[in-house]
């Protein structure tokens, strides 16, 4: 399968060192477990550039680096005019971040814009808590949830693509 042809999955919180790079780490691996490499990928993004070429949180590094994932490679970046049009899916981990991207976004890609807790049914409705102001119980609910979504939204895209 050619690049151009990949399901393009962008996920998207405010700094960029914390949720979506841990969900970036998360979904890579599921796509890897699955078999998938050649047909998704994904990236992250912040919708603020607080946090430009930084590496994730160290806290965030650590928690998912006891479950076996790494994040050391990844560094943050703002998302730009032109990942609306390169991504297929365009993932909030919560409200604040869909709104700013549902302004940033042309109309013609608002159907890629989603909430990252919907594609769960058990967390629908929910947001992906920010736990950078807390401590490191909130590092691992935050893996908890993203975990769970990862595997659901890898469902989600297979049963979109068929």
């Amino acid at each position: 399968m050619s690049e151009q042809s990949k399901i393009r999955v962008l996920f998207v919180c405010m700094g960029n060192i914390c949720r979506s790079p841990t969900a970036e780490a998360v979904f890579r691996h599921a796509i890897a477990k699955a078999g998938l490499k050649d047909v998704i990928e994904c990236d992250s993004a912040g919708t603020h550039g607080y946090h430009f070429d930084e590496a994730p949180d160290h806290r965030a590094q650590y928690v998912a680096s006891r479950r076996g994932y790494d994040m050391s490679q990844l560094r943050g970046r703002k998302v730009g005019s032109h990942d609306f049009e390169q991504f297929d899916y365009v993932v909030a981990m919560d409200r604040h971040n869909l709104a700013l991207l549902e302004r940033l976004c042309p109309p013609h890609h608002a159907g890629k814009l989603a909430l990252y807790c919907d594609f769960h049914a058990a967390f629908e409705g929910r947001e992906v808590p920010d736990p950078y102001y807390g401590g490191p119980r909130g590092f691992e609910q935050v893996l908890d949830m993203i975990e769970a979504v990862s595997t659901s939204l890898i469902a989600h895209i297979e049963k979109k693509r068929r």
